[in-house]
């Protein structure tokens, strides 16, 4: 933003020395003097050329600008739908490994009071692992994603 002030200050300085170019060339139109015409006119298109410049290199930073802010804001989408998505599958395997831990102390309270089989509360107990090792593995993509993300903005500072 500072550059945009910057450039936009230095056309305004030179659109003035422009302006006070012209009036000395319209005061001096009746003097006769050729040589003082001639250097201002020549005073007056080196100014045209650096007002032109100027404005280019304003119009180039704007539109570098515009087209960094556009990259942003998908960068700001992707992640926002990454986030909502990983948001929903820490809920369901939440909600799985809550169904799972009840399931598991139903079992273990029926084998306490010899009512179930051995076998069926090992097998419980495994998918209750089962899912603890997915939702671990959940989290462990969750924190690389973060690490991705935050890596090159690391790099930058």
């Amino acid at each position: 933003m500072n550059d945009i002030a910057e450039l936009e200050r230095r056309i305004t300085a030179a659109l003035d020395r422009a302006g006070q170019a012209m009036d000395r060339l319209s005061f001096g139109g009746g003097s006769g003097n050729d040589g003082g015409d001639a250097d201002l006119a020549s005073e007056l298109e080196a100014e045209r050329v650096a007002n032109a410049q100027l404005e280019e290199r304003v119009r180039a930073i704007k539109e570098k600008q515009e087209t960094t802010l556009a990259k942003l804001e998908s960068e700001v989408a992707r992640l926002r739908a990454a986030v909502e998505t990983r948001d929903g599958e820490l809920g369901r395997m939440r909600s799985v490994n809550s169904e799972l831990r009840a399931s598991n102390q139903t079992l273990r309270d029926a084998n306490s009071q010899g009512l179930a089989e051995p076998h069926l509360v090992n097998s419980s107990m495994m998918s209750e692992l089962e899912a603890l090792r997915a939702a671990q593995a959940s989290d462990r993509a969750e924190i690389d994603d973060i690490l991705a993300t935050l890596e090159p903005a690391l790099k930058e500072a």
